[in-house]
Order: structure tokens, then C-alpha cells, then sequence
């Protein structure tokens, strides 16, 4: 038990760095959370800072989703109460890191909305579901220039994609904990989108487009 808590501990101060704020600070010294949205992700740098800081934030962001999770599903967990499930530990670990994202301790608890690092999570656990889930996003974004609507359909499709996964290939071995973690996934992402849901219904909400670019000072 004591190693499941230092992994969750862990999990969630690794995913707690707040990549978009060491980036604007250190970089543009500037505070991305007085710019644009004023929210602390990468889709904001993007229209702060340019496509180049975004996409070092995205990586970072997997990134810190991904490594807790591959670490959970690597350890031996017979010592850790999850010998005969060991989707539960990655989740478990994934998903504290996606909370210190969302929820950062080194930011007032306020982060990003989760999106890029429950990807990395989502790489570590079931790759395979993710390229679909991408392609919605990216078919959502190009039709729609709505980033956040992009997000909330593609944790949408994960839930369906394993099911159609699962209907092709019966061998696919996708756990009932997997199963019930993909369902529960889009309320999370739709919780973290609520303003931007509030906006949509206004007809306010931010639309993709050129950066604005800050000089580096």
C-alpha cells in the first residue's frame, strides 16, 4: 500500500509541472494565464506564443501522462494489491497525473484541461485507440476551427472506438476496467470544457487561427 501511495504522490507532482507557464515565463517572460483564454495549456500558446512553444507544451504534456502509467504497468504489482489487474494500477497512476495537470499544486490548482496528457495516458495503456481518436479531432478542428469541441469528441470516440475494436477483433483482451475508465473519460473532458461549452452556446468561443506571436524579451 505504502507503494501505491508514493506512485500516486509521484504521479500527480509529475503531472502537476506546469509546462505552459515555465515555457512563457522563462522564455517570453511572461505569464501565459494573463493572455488569451487565460488558461494554463497548450492551446492557448498557441495563440499567445506561435506553433513552436505549443507543440514543445503538447509533447511535455503527453509526456507526463504517459511516463507514470508506463512506469504502473512495469512495476510488480502482485506488492501493490494489483497482481490480477493491472490496467487499474496504469489508470490509477495515469490518472493522477492528469489531475495535476488539470489541478496543479504549483499553480493554484489551476491548469490545463487534461486533454494531451490523458493522451499520453491513453498511449500507454491502449495505443491503438488513439490514431482514431486523433483523426476525430483533427476532422473536428478542420471542419469546426473549434479546438475544445475537437477534444470533447474525440474522448467521446475512445468509448466507441474499443467497442468497434472489440467487435473486429475478439482477441483484443480490452479489459472491463479499461472498458468502464473509457466511459467515464468524456464526462472529465466535458467537466474540464465547461466554460468553453458555455461560450459555444454563446456563440463567443475562440476559433483556430493564426498566433499571435510573441517576441522573445
Amino acid at each position: 500500500m505504502l507503494e501505491l501511495i508514493i506512485l500516486i504522490l509521484f504521479a500527480y507532482i509529475f503531472g502537476s509541472t506546469p509546462t505552459s507557464i515555465i515555457v512563457s515565463k522563462l522564455v517570453y517572460k511572461a505569464d501565459i494565464r494573463d493572455h488569451g483564454s487565460g488558461n494554463a495549456g497548450a492551446t492557448n500558446v498557441f495563440r499567445t506564443f506561435g506553433w513552436k512553444p505549443a507543440l514543445f507544451v503538447t509533447l511535455v504534456d503527453v509526456f507526463k501522462g504517459w511516463l507514470p502509467a508506463y512506469i504502473a504497468g512495469h512495476l510488480n504489482s502482485d506488492s501493490i494489491l494489483f497482481g490480477s489487474n493491472p490496467d487499474a494500477l496504469m489508470i490509477i497512476a495515469g490518472f493522477a497525473a492528469v489531475l495535476g495537470h488539470t489541478y496543479t499544486v504549483f499553480a493554484g490548482f489551476k491548469g490545463g484541461k487534461g486533454v494531451g496528457t490523458l493522451a499520453g495516458m491513453l498511449i500507454a495503456l491502449f495505443p491503438i485507440a488513439l490514431p482514431i481518436c486523433l483523426l476525430v479531432f483533427i476532422l473536428t478542428l478542420v471542419t469546426t476551427g473549434i479546438v475544445s469541441l475537437g477534444s470533447m469528441l474525440a474522448a467521446t470516440a475512445l468509448p466507441i472506438t474499443l467497442f468497434i475494436i472489440e467487435g473486429l477483433n475478439p482477441d483484443a483482451q480490452i479489459s472491463l476496467t479499461l472498458r468502464v475508465f473509457a466511459l467515464l473519460i468524456p464526462t472529465f473532458i466535458i467537466f474540464t470544457h465547461r466554460s468553453n461549452i458555455k461560450r459555444m452556446m454563446e456563440g463567443t468561443e475562440n476559433r483556430f487561427e493564426k498566433a499571435r506571436i510573441f517576441k522573445k524579451k
